[in-house]
């Protein structure tokens, strides 16, 4: 009996095919879908290389985050790293920063779906929200089941997309026409290459969901690296490919000016209806496999930081299947009810934030931890700090308010974070005590 539900748990878990859809998933979401229009604005003609750029950045950064994995081998990316590494501390203080990034990108990754299903019907708003905060209630629920029902459907729905996607690339790249990428727009500098390399980094944060998936991973060693490698290359391929070719087909000014349903805009102008309706099903399975890639690993990082004492003990708890249930459920709630409410255009900038501050100290672990192959450690440290920081002067030009409430945050989180957990505990334990009495 023990022999068989040994062989059920291997059974279970993420072979290569599932590991690999899920950092495609966690990836591309709603980031080709949503960022687009943003990179060119910021970019014009240089955009494709603002997608090498930060694709080269997130592929050193996916090699020391596979590294530190092996050498420390449970889940829980960064969090668990600093904690191995005994920076309790700041662990602690950069999980609520990365646990709110993964919620806002969950969030835009959510009204995307929502807007490109309103779209293709014609309805108005309401709808946009609506179907922004049902398809997050439904991925839920399919996390809730299990790893299996999640890992099944991201299979399914990454390769569903990626042959619409590249599709689509294809049929602009073949009408080639190098005026549409300046068409409207400010003639371009290079330099926009790597504000817009800055600015579109949400669209990169997927990969390291799969180290909160490790205990999940069939042979995590030697699943992981080559899941993390592959899947970024991968997708570097599939943002350039798609940012030329939905310019060869409608003109870069129109790719801004639609820059909620772009790809949405250019599948019409290559096949009509069916082009629309093909980018739409692949806009609702991207977003959707984002949102449940996402869910699926935040929420374990969430029970891991729990389980840690750095978060209340209550998101901690398991269901009988083993999946940290009241994690999902609060993550999913909150998440669906900012896309259903909320407009986070610039929120995303500074999910993108949080996210680079994330890679510069992973790299900057692996620097300190391994001799061989170093040099892509301080290439990722150094690129993502630059980044970060030309990210961080965009904000405080543009939406000043939104750096100063994650400066806030950050500091509540590094600092304020114990004082509150104390009064968590001792709020529980008083209520433990009056139940006591209460039975006697």
């Amino acid at each position: 009996m023990t022999d068989k539900n040994q062989t059920n748990r291997r059974s279970d878990k993420m072979g290569f095919n599932a590991t690999w859809s899920m950092a495609v998933g966690g990836m591309v979401g709603g980031g080709i879908f949503s960022v687009l229009g943003v990179v060119i604005a910021v970019a014009g003609s240089w955009a494709w290389l603002s997608f090498v750029v930060a694709g080269l950045i997130a592929l050193a950064t996916g090699y020391s985050y596979a590294r530190l994995a092996d050498r420390f081998g449970e889940g829980g990316g960064a969090f668990i790293f600093l904690r191995e590494m005994h920076y309790e501390r700041v662990g602690g203080g950069l999980s609520w920063v990365l646990i709110l990034g993964y919620v806002l990108t969950l969030s835009v990754y959510a009204f995307t779906f929502g807007h490109y299903l309103s779209h293709v019907l014609g309805t108005g708003d309401w709808l946009a929200r609506f179907a922004a905060l049902a398809v997050v209630v439904v991925l839920m629920y399919v996390n809730l089941l299990g790893v299996g029902e999640s890992a099944s459907i991201e299979v399914i729905t990454v390769w569903g997309k990626l042959i619409i996607l590249l599709g689509l690339a294809a049929f602009g790249l073949w009408r080639w026409q190098s005026a549409q990428l300046t068409v409207g727009l400010e003639p371009p500098s290079p330099l926009g290459a790597i504000v817009g390399a800055a600015s579109v980094f949400m669209a990169y944060e997927g990969f390291q969901l799969l180290t909160y998936d490790y205990d999940d991973i069939r042979q995590p060693r030697r699943t992981l690296p080559r899941a993390i490698i592959t899947a970024i290359v991968t997708v570097i391929a599939v943002y350039v490919a798609v940012a030329l070719g939905a310019t060869m087909l409608v003109g870069a000014d129109t790719i801004v000016a639609q820059k909620e349903i772009a790809l949405a805009v250019a599948g019409e102008a290559a096949l009509g209806t069916l082009g629309l309706v093909l980018v739409t099903i692949a806009a609702a399975l991207s977003t959707g496999s984002a949102i449940n890639a996402t869910l699926f690993a935040t929420a374990r990082l969430t029970h891991e930081v729990a389980a840690d004492g750095e978060l209340p003990s209550v998101l901690a708890h398991r269901n009988e299947r083993g999946v940290p249930d009241r994690a999902i459920v609060g993550l999913g709630v909150i998440g669906g009810v900012l896309a259903m409410f909320g407009a986070l255009a610039t929120l995303v900038e500074a999910a993108s934030l949080a996210f680079l501050i994330t890679f510069a100290i992973v790299n900057t672990l692996a620097i300190s931890q391994f001799k061989r192959c170093r040099w892509t450690a301080v290439v990722g440290a150094l690129g993502a700090s630059a980044a970060a920081l030309i990210l961080a002067w965009r904000l405080a030009h543009n939406a000043p308010w939104v750096l100063g409430g994650l400066f806030v945050f950050s500091l509540v989180a590094m600092f304020g974070r114990p004082l509150l957990l104390r009064r968590t505990r001792h709020g529980r334990n008083d209520s433990d005590r009056a139940d006591d009495g209460s039975s006697t």
